[in-house]
């Protein structure tokens, strides 16, 4: 096959070099779906903090999150995911098997990988030769149980306190893909999905800079996976043997993402919450700790703790531990009660 067999290949850049085509067979569109992928979003976002300066849409999320790894272990994630990022093994990031997955159930996965499948990912693609991948390679049965810790410890510091807000964008950015479809056919949505990525005569084409050639889907259809750490260019993997092929592309309305509105909240939400807790919550499209809110704010910390307690007994806020410090961060019924208030 191709160079991008068994890989998830990322190309920067502007210009395509190369296109891949893979043509969709009946059983190819009948088995099309969407997902979100928690697991991607951390792999994907290891680039931005390996780089912010080359994500600008992300820089408010980098610097409030870099400093807050110092304190982890993360590095045969980092080994795994160079920058800049030609290709990241596929073992790594298994195509996901429900449309919602949680983040432990792609670690399942991940940590199920057969040894033989990561020996020839790490003796094929490009992956830099260090002492914790080649421990990896020695023994991939604790090497990919290592990893998973080291995921889920990057995670809880990187991802957890935004995945309210991003959830919400990525089922939002899903909806909008299945309405697309619903209305205007697998070949609207591919023409409208990317411009790296389009439809021509029954044929699905993605440009690369890397790759270009022809591939079978042998009925198996494409996973479209929405991501928020994905740009400029989608990352495919249409060519692994095992698990459905698979394409995530970025989704809309990223730049969105971290921004904090500087109107005060609605008067409707406050009226219902109370002003106090209203502009709590508001504040709380950046995740922070109770001192943080209370300068933000003018209020005393006993004040700001009293009304974070009583939005988290009502399901609006959840904490999220990042070393020493408790954050607080929405919840997805916040966000949607936000977002209803306008």
């Amino acid at each position: 096959m191709n160079s991008a067999q068994g890989k998830s290949a990322h190309d920067e850049g502007d210009g395509g070099r190369g296109v891949l085509r893979a043509a969709l067979s009946v059983a190819d569109l009948a088995n099309t779906r969407f997902a979100v992928s928690p697991l991607w979003e951390v792999v994907a976002s290891v680039r931005i903090v390996k780089d912010p300066a080359g994500f600008p849409a992300h820089l408010p999320w980098a610097r409030q999150v870099v400093p807050r790894l110092a304190t982890v272990r993360w590095g045969l994630l980092a080994d795994l995911v160079p920058v800049p990022t030609v290709v990241i093994p596929s073992f790594v990031c298994p195509p996901p098997t429900t449309t919602g997955p949680t983040l432990d159930l792609e670690l399942a996965a991940l940590t199920a990988t057969p040894p033989e499948a990561v020996r020839a990912c790490l003796d094929r693609d490009p992956v830099p030769r260090t002492p914790r991948t080649a421990a990896l390679r020695a023994d991939p049965e604790a090497g990919l149980a290592d990893l998973a810790a080291q995921i889920r410890a990057y995670a809880d510091v990187a991802l957890a306190p935004y995945w309210p807000r991003m959830r919400t964008l990525l089922e939002r950015e899903v909806l909008l893909g299945a309405r697309r479809m619903a209305v205007d056919g697998v070949r609207g949505l591919l023409n409208h999905l990317d411009r790296y990525v389009s439809w021509d005569d029954g044929t699905l084409l993605v440009e690369h800079l890397t790759t270009a050639g022809s591939v079978r889907l042998d009925g198996r259809g494409v996973l479209l996976v929405p991501s928020v750490f994905t740009w400029p260019r989608p990352f495919s993997n249409l060519v692994e043997a095992s698990g459905q092929p698979t394409l995530r592309y970025p989704a809309g309305a990223v730049a969105t993402l971290w921004e904090r509105a500087a109107l005060p909240p609605g008067e409707a939400l406050s009226r219902v919450l109370g002003r106090t807790r209203a502009t709590l919550l508001h504040e709380l499209a950046v995740p922070s700790s109770t001192t943080e809110l209370a300068r933000r704010c003018g209020l005393a910390p006993g004040t700001v703790s009293q009304h974070l307690t009583a939005l988290r007994d009502a399901g609006l806020v959840g904490t999220h531990r990042v070393g020493r410090f408790l954050l607080y961060a929405r919840t997805t019924s916040a966000e949607a009660l936000l977002a209803g208030a306008g």
